[in-house]
């Protein structure tokens, strides 16, 4: 379930963070975390019905804000998720550049992570497509700091942030990955996703 959460957090979504008082946000995370329960419970003991779970955008930048923060890595905060319909999710990050260039140790002018220094806000934009349990990014845009930056840098970043000891050259953007908990299909629609099992 990590990999496919930080996946799309990495590569779709939102260009700001959830607004609103504490306690609504709060409540929001709260739904999320009981609708991933259910979800989670549905999968466990699988009855032969299709269920059909609506989270809206301000539920998972809510659970984003709220409990998230543990989950994610080092040199990553203020992530945040858009839903933008027909399938276009946005994701966007505060991320620390300057450990990916200490990695890199590039040297060449005309490598364009050398330009990129500091704690910057990166976006991306795309497509999710999911079928039998099987989901895929398609690339769209990225950028970072407000200035736009080609699909490998982007993958230089997520690929960084996203190595764990199971999966040492981290999240491919092009890969496809299968969706947890038995869910079948995500239909990401404006402002909410409707995830089927």
């Amino acid at each position: 379930m990590r990999q496919a959460a930080l996946a799309l957090a990495f590569a779709a979504t939102l260009t700001g963070t959830a607004g609103g008082d504490a306690g609504a946000l709060r409540r929001d995370a709260e739904r999320l975390k009981q609708k991933v329960a259910a979800i989670t419970s549905s999968a466990e003991r699988p009855d032969g019905h299709i269920r059909r779970t609506t989270v809206t955008e301000k539920e998972v930048n809510a659970y984003l804000v709220y409990d998230a923060l543990g989950q994610l890595p080092t040199g990553v905060v203020e992530p945040a998720v858009r839903m933008i319909g027909a399938g276009r999710v946005s994701g966007r990050a505060v991320v620390d550049l300057d450990a990916l260039r200490k990695q890199r140790s590039s040297t060449s002018l005309f490598d364009p992570a050398s330009y990129l220094t500091g704690r910057l806000a990166v976006t991306a934009t795309g497509v999710l497509t999911t079928t039998d349990g099987v989901g895929r990014f398609a690339f769209e845009s990225a950028s970072a700091g407000g200035v736009s930056i080609p699909k490998f840098l982007l993958q230089e970043i997520v690929s960084h942030y996203s190595k764990t000891a199971d999966s040492p050259a981290g999240i491919g953007l092009d890969d496809p990955f299968a969706l947890p908990a038995r869910i079948r299909d995500i239909r990401v629609e404006r402002g909410q996703a409707i995830i089927i099992q």
